[in-house]
């Protein structure tokens, strides 16, 4: 039996076993509302109570380019996830552990392969094959009061690495792990554990009492799957495939929490009377750096040292983000403008790019009547190498901007159209800059 099969029973398993007839709790998402598929018959609010989560997500992408690039032309594009998250002490009794699964797949064509050929890509749910896999599963342990947890398994490390959550409504890839991290070692089969292939991680966190400070890292497989088969889940430590690590520090202050209004002089109101709406809040800042164990070949293949050996270097590189709420609507602290800057970069001698830098702006509910709507503005640059550009006769640069709306049209239904404008795609002045538009449909299943 296959890795993946294994894994799948187990997620079967412990779903089936903890099927049994218990009561609801009051806390339970009111699924029948936030799904398309509701309660299961009240399937899923007993596996809650239980300490087992299950979220089924489907998106599908139509995606049009329309000059520039490599070909105009359209394609759609499909993605299918479920997720479950177990809370092993209210399910086995296990103190202070949880578990993960993230299973995915892929359809449909290849739109940055075969129509743009941008640098890293256009579409976050663009993989390069059509596939279903884990990106996590894995196991977490926690101590002192969840202030600190050491997670084993596969993992991914773009999932709480290099995150700003603004930048989450957005669909080009770079706004999720940033581009000097995920782009690809040339010459290389080593890459960092992110979407859509998870490897064999160990991480470590700690958050302070208050929650405004926390630190965290990971060392992961140097080379994640098997880069000779793309399809399904592979876990493989072969000889000289090194490991990624991988460390952050953030600062992420907590909002005090309001006064209760008073009734009349001297009257409190209790909290669940308070008229105060919660409201959305950013403010994180962070530092990382990355470094793999393994050193590649330089970029220039007849670079040689002293002895006459290929030159090879170690791949590693530092990043900054900062994220924030810049205004908040008077009458609707829910809603408001937020904004985002990240910079990070990579070793000059081995990278395409050796920096890439965004920054951008989010709006939640900016039309009147359309609360639960996101709009979006991005901008991405990425920096060839100066070694990269010599030896490609590169135009030096690729800046990626992205507009977008999310249209929330029911709790399970988002509807999203999508602009971009790429210039110098892959950083070659010979391919035309590309215009391309597109809408993504998000159903919760």
């Amino acid at each position: 039996m296959s890795w993946s099969n294994r894994l799948a029973r187990l997620v079967l398993s412990g779903l089936v076993a903890s099927n049994l007839a218990f009561a609801e709790t009051e806390d339970a998402p009111d699924w029948s509302v936030e799904t398309l598929s509701g309660d299961w018959g009240g399937v899923r609010s007993r596996l809650h109570n239980k300490g087992i989560n299950v979220g089924l997500t489907h998106k599908s992408d139509v995606m049009v380019n329309t000059s520039g690039g490599i070909k105009r032309g359209a394609i759609w594009m499909g993605h299918t996830e479920a997720r479950v998250k177990m809370d092993l002490e209210k399910l086995w009794g296990w103190d202070a552990t949880a578990a993960y699964f993230h299973y995915h797949s892929q359809l449909g064509s290849k739109f940055n392969r075969d129509y743009v050929g941008s640098f890293v890509g256009v579409d976050n749910i663009e993989a390069g094959a059509n596939t279903a896999q884990f990106s996590h599963a894995w196991l977490q342990k926690s101590f002192s009061g969840d202030s600190f947890s050491v997670l084993a398994g596969i993992y991914s490390i773009d999932s709480e690495f290099y995150v700003t959550d603004i930048t989450s409504v957005f669909l080009q890839p770079p706004y999720g792990m940033s581009n000097d991290v995920a782009q690809p070692i040339l010459g290389a089969p080593n890459a960092p554990a992110i979407f859509p292939v998870g490897a064999l991680t160990m991480r470590v966190k700690y958050t302070s009492p208050g929650k405004s400070f926390y630190a965290q890292y990971a060392l992961a497989d140097g080379v994640p799957g098997d880069p000779n088969n793309p399809h399904g889940t592979h876990v493989q430590l072969n000889k000289g495939d090194g490991s990624l690590s991988i460390v952050e520090f953030g600062y992420t202050p907590q909002e005090k929490e309001p006064p209760f209004e008073a009734a009349k002089p001297g009257e409190l109101i209790e909290p669940e009377q308070k008229v105060h709406e919660e409201h959305e809040s950013f403010n994180k800042t962070a530092i990382g750096f990355w470094h793999y164990s393994a050193r590649f070949d330089d970029l220039d293949p007849t670079a040689v040292d002293a002895f006459g050996n290929p030159l090879r270097h170690v791949s590693q590189g530092i990043y900054f983000l900062a994220e924030r709420t810049l205004a908040v609507e008077k009458n609707h602290p829910a809603q408001g403008l937020a904004g985002f800057i990240r910079f990070g970069t990579a070793s000059k001698d081995i990278h395409q790019a050796d920096w890439t830098g965004s920054f951008g702006l989010r709006y939640h509910g900016l039309f009147s009547g359309r609360d639960n709507d996101i709009s979006g503005v991005a901008v991405t640059f990425n920096h060839a190498s100066d070694k990269y550009r010599l030896l490609n006769n590169s135009e030096g640069s690729q800046t990626n901007v992205e507009a977008t709306y999310r249209a929330q049209i029911n709790p399970w239904l988002a509807l999203q159209p999508s602009m971009q404008f790429i210039t110098n795609p892959n950083m070659d002045a010979t391919v035309g800059n590309a215009w391309v538009v597109g809408a993504r449909l998000e159903v919760a299943l």
